[in-house]
């Protein structure tokens, strides 16, 4: 008859790591997250109350076509920044 062998358990996790960020890392990916946002609600809108006109001026207005999409991408940067940017080291030098 032959014998079943029992898998191998993996190894338990080590939890005694440092957290991934800083809290100011979490602050500028908050930062970066609103930023975004407003963006997204600068770009929406533009409902005309008659469905049969068309109004370019709504549509294709400053706000939506320029402003809008700038704070996207600086938001965007932000959050870059936000996960690339490295925590202070204290040495506890003064």
């Amino acid at each position: 008859m032959a014998e079943t062998k029992k898998p191998k358990t993996p190894a338990k996790p080590n939890l005694n790591r440092a957290p991934l960020f800083d809290k100011e890392n979490y602050r500028w990916m908050v930062i970066g997250i609103a930023i975004v946002g407003l963006g997204l609600i600068l770009m929406s809108g533009g409902k005309s109350k008659d469905p049969n006109v068309f109004d370019p001026n709504q549509v294709y207005s400053f706000r939506r076509i320029t402003v809008a999409p700038l704070l996207i991408l600086i938001g965007l940067g932000i959050e870059i920044y936000a996960l690339f940017k490295k925590k202070k080291e204290n040495n506890g030098t003064a």
